[in-house]
């Protein structure tokens, strides 16, 4: 006699009948966990990327309420028109992922596995580390994340290393002292003297690294394409695994200057929102490496198809992230089920109770530059109460509170007559 299906599938009724009951929100830094409810004994996570607040995902509640959390495409497509590029997009986000968790739950299997499956077992990581104006030792603090086991580096190489020094920047008054102003229009430029300060400090951190091991380039600062291809072409020699953002991703045309000039890989898109925001990136192959940030580009399902789209043009995925463990946890799954994928980013590798918020993986969770896959269902967590409610957000220290508010939030958000 074969089993049925429904046999194997751990929940108080039938993964149809799931019905969204409710959705609350706990804030720890400026990182928001949002907990999806059920009409039966399960729930699911998801984290409001960095820099976005809970009204983001609180905003969508009433447009929720009542609906399947296994049909987590419909309930996206429903949702997804309110999010935008950057931290926009952080309530869609983190309510996918809270489906995922969810529907991964409720059928008994780890979110990857709703993604089509699994490429590996562990996922590379690359840490971010604190900069210093000091290039050996920055190079010396990576070479500490080497020690730590870590096989990919990353550090930031910008305008900001050579504020102080003589000759160096010419800029309009003002433009060095703000970040609101986009790159092409500050009229900020490098001078031969500052793209060799910069080349030295990058071939010193070399020195103590060495070559054999993938060193990435962020943060070069808000200067236009022409000087990022001066910039560019002085730090080839060095060998870098990609220059990431050194141009808003918007300009497409920009990017293919910049990638036709160097030699270095080039990278963007932890700010770009949704597969069709990738599109002219990709058809007009303007990057060698995408780079989205899961808790900005519509969730796991979405980044994994931003993923497959850059296969077919022949790109390379690697994946921004700075959150809390749950938006790092949706990022592995993601990771695992992309086949091009490269490696995923940490913030918090100096942050000792970041491994302690969730509960249900290894300890340390990252070993030897590596987080491991979980076969745990949904995203394979669960908070530690104990833990979040230690670090709650001063401005926001109430933990999953009532929501009540929100349920009745409406709009005509259709966008068709």
């Amino acid at each position: 006699m074969t089993s049925s299906p429904e046999s194997h599938v751990n929940t108080a009724s039938r993964p149809s009948e799931l019905k969204i009951t409710d959705m609350r929100t706990v804030t720890i830094g400026n990182c928001t966990i949002i907990k999806i409810y059920t009409n039966q004994d399960i729930y699911g996570l998801g984290e409001v990327r960095d820099g976005a607040g809970k009204e983001y995902a609180l905003t969508l509640k009433s447009r929720i309420l009542g609906e399947n959390p296994c049909n987590i495409d419909k309930v996206f497509r429903r949702i997804k028109q309110f999010g935008h590029h950057a931290r926009q997009a952080g309530g869609v986000c983190a309510i996918e992922m809270a489906l995922m968790d969810l529907s991964g739950k409720a059928y008994g299997v780890p979110a990857y596995q709703l993604a089509g499956g699994k490429f590996r077992d562990r996922v590379r990581i690359y840490c971010d580390t604190t900069t210093s104006h000091d290039a050996e030792e920055m190079g010396h603090r990576l070479k500490e994340r080497m020690e730590m086991g870590f096989t990919f580096l990353k550090m930031d190489v910008g305008i900001g290393l050579l504020k102080g020094i003589p000759g160096t920047l010419a800029a309009p008054s003002g433009m060095l002292e703000t970040s609101t102003v986009m790159h092409p229009f500050t009229g900020i430029r490098l001078t031969d003297k500052g793209i060799g300060v910069l080349s030295d400090y990058v071939g010193k951190v070399r020195e103590i690294v060495g070559y054999e091991i993938p060193l990435a380039a962020d943060h070069f600062g808000h200067i236009g394409v022409e000087d990022c291809i001066r910039l560019g072409k002085a730090l080839d020699k060095y060998n870098l695994a990609w220059y990431e953002d050194m141009i808003p991703w918007q300009f497409t045309d920009q990017y293919l200057r910049l990638k036709n000039a160097c030699d270095t890989p080039i990278c963007t898109g932890e700010d770009t929102y949704l597969k069709e925001g990738f599109m002219d990136l990709f058809e007009q192959q303007a990057i060698s490496v995408c780079h989205p940030d899961l808790a900005t580009s519509g969730g796991i399902l979405e980044t994994k198809k931003i993923g497959d789209l850059a296969q077919e043009h022949g790109i390379a995925m690697a994946m921004h992230m700075a959150a809390m463990p749950v938006a790092q946890m949706a990022s592995v799954h993601c990771a695992a089920a992309t086949e091009n994928f490269v490696v995923l980013e940490n913030h918090y590798v100096d942050v000792p109770w970041w491994n302690d918020i969730v509960t249900g993986l290894p300890d340390p969770i990252i070993q030897d530059g590596f987080m491991m896959v979980p076969d745990t269902p949904g995203l394979g967590i669960e908070l530690n109460e104990e833990v979040v409610t230690e670090h709650l957000s001063g401005k926001d220290p109430g933990y999953f509170e009532p929501t009540e508010e929100w349920n009745d939030m409406r709009s005509h958000d259709r966008l068709w007559s």
